[in-house]
């Protein structure tokens, strides 16, 4: 339901006059239209290609309308890049990313901290980490750089997916102790890269198995193998005995000319393990034997210990 006030249906009128962004010249326009472009052949129709040659033509426009708005043409060339930066790495053409940055801004240092954060982790992602090493230190340690906005994550970045998998442990302490650290970090920040730093110095002590020591192929297999096939033959062992009991309590339970059924029953139980699942000469089946003999006792002795009380009852009698 919409407000009978007057003031939600437009911005509070003062007596000084509201400020309106400049418009667009021509060429901003163009490049703005160059950008769009760029965008859509990227992410709607997948033509990396045609995306990147957007950049590049955008990014020449660039050189004309650089002296309008300052400003507005770093933000464009940022945007551009950017865009360049996905279609160059959709094309697997990596390697060439930060050699075409380097051309745009010309110096290492006026690369703006997103690019950075885009080119650390596009080169970490294929394993070439290194070749941001030199890129990024000399950016970080650009004094105007520790004054803008991403500076820390980039520091964090160069952290730990740079110098840390490099094995740079001495350069990462530096790096934490000395003035990048301090206008990037704070104090428990600080603390915490250290940690890190020496958890990593810790790994890198540590020596390596020895692959001489460690045991063959056939002594694990006569190690492991035995007891590995003494508990799954247990496990089996149970499971077969708690399965007969059960047939052997339903089929108790069930009437009195039900009883040649058992006989038949535990005979075929019988014959089945001895004869197929099992070699009666081999160690391994005496186990199963013997366990099935015992429960054979059991089940004799439940069954037919009634008739010889009874019998011998009456023969007493």
């Amino acid at each position: 339901m919409r407000s009978s006030s007057p003031t939600s249906l437009a911005p509070a009128r003062s007596n000084g006059s509201v400020r309106h962004s400049p418009p667009l010249g021509s060429g901003s326009s163009q490049i703005l239209s160059l950008l769009d472009t760029a965008a859509e052949q990227l992410m709607v129709h997948r033509d990396f290609q045609a995306a990147f040659d957007a950049c590049d033509r955008g990014l020449a426009r660039l050189a004309d309308v650089e002296q309008e708005d300052s400003s507005r043409c770093a933000e464009f060339k940022a945007r551009l890049c950017i865009v360049g930066i996905q279609a160059l790495a959709e094309q697997n053409q990596w390697r060439g990313v930060l050699s075409w940055i380097l051309q745009q801004y010309e110096h290492q240092e006026k690369i703006p901290p997103k690019i950075m954060q885009m080119c650390i982790l596009l080169y970490t992602k294929v394993g070439e980490q290194a070749m941001m090493q030199e890129a990024t230190g000399v950016w970080l340690h650009c004094p105007s750089n520790s004054r803008v906005v991403g500076f820390r994550t980039v520091a964090e970045l160069y952290l730990l997916h740079v110098l840390l998998p490099l094995g740079l442990t001495g350069e990462a302490r530096e790096l934490v102790l000395g003035e990048v650290g301090s206008s990037a970090f704070t104090e428990d920040q600080r603390q915490t890269a250290l940690d890190v730093v020496e958890e990593k110095e810790r790994q890198n002590q540590e020596p390596p198995a020895n692959p001489s020591r460690s045991p063959s192929p056939e002594t694990t297999e006569h190690t492991i193998s035995p007891p590995v096939h003494l508990c799954q033959t247990g496990a089996v062992i149970q499971k077969l005995e708690t399965i007969l009991r059960f047939f052997y309590r339903r089929l108790f339970v069930t009437s009195a000319g039900s009883f040649p059924l058992r006989r038949v029953f535990m005979a075929f139980i019988l014959l089945y393990m001895l004869l197929v699942r099992m070699d009666p000469a081999h160690p391994s089946s005496f186990i199963w034997i013997s366990k099935l003999l015992q429960l054979l006792k059991q089940m004799w002795t439940a069954m037919f210990s009634p008739y010889y009380q009874t019998l011998s009852h009456s023969k007493r009698l």
